[in-house]
This record gives C-alpha cells, sequence and structure tokens, in this order.
C-alpha cells in the first residue's frame, strides 16, 4: 500500500474534495483496535451519520477463505483471480486496508481516471467529488452505465445524481 502520513490528513483530503451538497453530509470513519492482534481496523462511508458500507478485518479474512478455497479447488493461489475481484465487488469484501489503499489511490489521480478506475472505491470517492460537473454528472445519467454497479457502489450515484437533479442540495 502507498504510505500517508495520518488518517486524520487523509480524511481531511477526502473531505474537503467533497462536492457542496454533500459537505457535512458524509463523512470517512477509520478506527484501529491496537490492543487486538495484528491491530485490526473498521473503516466506513456515511451519510448523515448512518453508515452506508463498511469494511473491516472480517472481510480480510473472507478475502482469505475465499482465496484458500479456491486453491483447494484449482491449486491456484491467487489474490487476484477475475472471479474473486469480482464477488468481493459485488459484495463489498474489502477491508479497511483496502479502503486505506483506494482512498491513497484517488488522491494521486486525475478525476476523469478516478471515475473510470476498475477499483469500485476509488468511483465512489470520485463521483462525491467536487470536481465532477455538472456535464460530466450529465453524461453519466444518460448512459445510466451505473445502474449495473452492485448495490453498494450505485447508492453513491444515485445520491449524488439525485441531489444534483433535485438542485436544492439535501
Amino acid at each position: 500500500m502507498k504510505h500517508y502520513k495520518s488518517w486524520s490528513g487523509l480524511n481531511k483530503q477526502l473531505s474537503g474534495l467533497l462536492c457542496e451538497p454533500l459537505k457535512n453530509r458524509i463523512t470517512y470513519f477509520l478506527t484501529r483496535y491496537h490492543d487486538v492482534h495484528n491491530s485490526y481496523g473498521r473503516a466506513s462511508i456515511r451519510l448523515d451519520g448512518k453508515e452506508l458500507v463498511n469494511f473491516s478485518w472480517v472481510e480480510a479474512y473472507k478475502q482469505e477463505r475465499d482465496v484458500h478455497n479456491r486453491w483447494k479447488e484449482t491449486g491456484a493461489w491467487d489474490f487476484d483471480a477475475p472471479e474473486l475481484k469480482d464477488k468481493w465487488d459485488k459484495e463489498a469484501t474489502y477491508s479497511e486496508y483496502d479502503f486505506l489503499e483506494a482512498a491513497v489511490d484517488f488522491l494521486q489521480l486525475p478525476i476523469q481516471e478516478a471515475l473510470s478506475s476498475e477499483n469500485y472505491l476509488v468511483r465512489v470517492f470520485a463521483i462525491m467529488d467536487r470536481r465532477v460537473g455538472k456535464r460530466t454528472l450529465e453524461a453519466i445519467m444518460k448512459t445510466e452505465e451505473y445502474k449495473s454497479y452492485p448495490m453498494w457502489v450505485r447508492q453513491f450515484y444515485e445520491l449524488r445524481l439525485g441531489i444534483e437533479d433535485s438542485g436544492s442540495g439535501k
């Protein structure tokens, strides 16, 4: 994983890039349980205090179980297997480390690249970004490609597009 200085700094950067209607409504959360073996942690994205999606060490164990089961079936030990990635994308089977890696990657990408990233977490950060303008949002609405995304991703697109479409900001 690429290095970042502190969660508070990273959180400040992510929050600073939120579009105006989502400022003070979307929050990012990360905690580490330092007294637990391997300093397990948990991350989430919240809207008005309600958790929309979370990422935790439990998901890392699910990934390991899936890789182990695949190894038993095929003899291949591969965390990058396309069928596993598809399953994890669909079910949001990501750990807090995956969340952090996506956040750091997102901050280093131009916004158009982030919007078309293969990483759904990067896309989630991107669709809520203030740099995504009206024309880009209109193009996203027109193609409706986001409707084929897993529900946990689609909810962020629908949130942003709904806010922009209503023009009310709430």
